[in-house]
């Protein structure tokens, strides 16, 4: 796996079941592989697992990192534990924001332009610019976030 390209990283206001809690740190990354849907996601919980996230903890709490697969090109897929594209993809705004950074004429597999999910969306969505892109390269290049430890594969989302 080559991770191509991130967004800016954004801190975002908590969404979901759990809104007293810190902000989260976001980003998106554009990247290219040759694995097969449910093999990523497979690879990226075990990131996740290896940079200390508890699976049992509740639902959209506080975690140290939150791997997801948003899109893989036009592929819809619903796949036991896997469903593409997120089905929260089109409900948050750093999502969409960091998405149409990397590629401003994105469109869903629907054919609905991201640009116009975004337009959508309520202004005052709890996102702001935190910081430059992620530096980028091959997975486990030791690439870092401005503030952050080293990651070994950069999050899409996690928490502060």
């Amino acid at each position: 796996m080559v991770v191509r390209a991130s967004s800016s990283v954004y801190e975002t206001d908590p969404v979901g079941e759990i809104l007293d809690q810190p902000p989260f740190y976001n980003a998106c990354l554009q990247i290219q592989t040759g694995l097969e849907p449910l093999e990523l996601l497979r690879r990226a919980k075990a990131v996740e697992r290896a940079l200390g996230r508890d699976s049992t903890g509740p639902r959209h709490g506080p975690r140290p990192i939150d791997v997801d697969l948003l899109m893989l090109g036009a592929l819809v897929q619903v796949d036991g534990p896997l469903e593409l594209p997120h089905p929260a993809l089109t409900q948050r705004r750093f999502v969409l924001i960091g998405l149409l950074e990397l590629e401003p004429s994105l469109r869903l597999p629907s054919g609905r332009s991201v640009a116009e999910a975004l337009l959508s969306l309520p202004v005052d969505g709890g996102v702001r610019h935190a910081g430059a892109p992620l530096r980028v390269g091959q997975a486990g290049a030791g690439t870092q976030a401005p503030g952050s430890t080293p990651l070994g594969v950069l999050p899409a989302s996690g928490g502060k």
